[in-house]
């Protein structure tokens, strides 16, 4: 007697989803050492998906800004709690991605913990130090290219020469939402997230042979802890559902394109960014 499964069978296991899609997956996530930011939401989705995570931090960016920084055993402990696989696990490493050779040192040290990576989530960005086209200068513009643009090329090249190809790999970058709009006062900063955003295409086909997507998300106006009363009066209107986002809204996202449902999507820049019209 045949014990080959009917077509209808096959059919039901292809639709069935797994509630721990990024089990035995190890992610690394860059710029996550804030309770408040987009990282850290994106570290623990990942992290409740099955993955085991790497979280990466500076704190001295952080508190030199408003919000300053935050307790990193405070983020760990938090990302720890909503672990979905008792066998994963979470581990941190410090670096300024402004160095060259910092990239592949933070690659290097999440394969040493954990043995492999699969996911490379480039959240980080310089924040402040910027103007509009008048006033910008070349330490700014050269200070944000290294962090916001260098950085997570240099990443995904330590990544792609690190990946071993088991299971498919994951890039994931996050652009600016110049894609839809300007973003006068911040020449610097928004012209190296572009170029996230132009390279994407590249990149995907470069790597999508070995198995490894590549793809970039504008999470458009988050409150990270930028956004002041006055800011928030006008964004507010420019939502149609009322509300800015928040730091889980492009986590949802960047961790389902982590997982294998999103294996056909490469390439391409998608915006999160709850219809946000500039």
């Amino acid at each position: 007697m045949s014990h080959a499964r009917s077509p209808a069978h096959s059919q039901e296991d292809d639709l069935a989803r797994d509630p721990l899609p990024l089990r035995d997956r190890t992610a690394l996530v860059t710029g996550a050492g804030r309770r408040g930011g987009i990282g850290y939401a994106i570290a623990r989705r990942l992290a409740a998906h099955g993955a085991s995570v790497m979280v990466h931090h500076y704190r001295p960016h952080d508190v030199a800004l408003p919000w300053g920084g935050d307790d990193i055993d405070a983020v760990l402990d938090g990302v720890r709690a909503v672990l979905g696989d008792p066998h994963a696990r979470v581990a941190d490493v410090a670096a300024d991605l402004e160095d060259p050779e910092a990239s592949a040192r933070v690659v290097e040290a999440t394969v040493d913990e954990f043995g492999h990576l699969d996911v490379l989530v480039a959240n980080h960005a310089r924040s402040g130090g910027d103007a509009p086209l008048d006033g910008v200068t070349p330490e700014m513009l050269d200070g944000h290219w290294a962090v916001d643009a260098r950085s997570p090329l240099l990443l995904a090249q330590a990544f792609a020469a690190r990946h071993d190809g088991r299971r498919g790999g994951r890039v994931l970058f996050m652009t600016s939402g110049q894609i839809h709009g300007g973003m006068p006062g911040e020449v610097a900063y928004a012209s190296a997230k572009a170029v996230l955003a132009q390279i994407t295409p590249t990149l995907a086909v470069e790597l999508g042979p070995r198995g490894i997507t590549v793809n970039t998300v504008d999470p458009g106006p988050v409150q990270t802890g930028y956004i002041d009363d006055e800011l928030m009066g006008r964004l507010l209107p420019r939502f149609p559902m009322g509300r800015v986002g928040t730091p889980d809204d492009p986590a949802r996202l960047m961790a389902w394109l982590a997982t294998d449902e999103a294996a056909w999507i490469t390439g391409q820049v998608i915006s999160a960014d709850g219809g946000f019209s500039c």
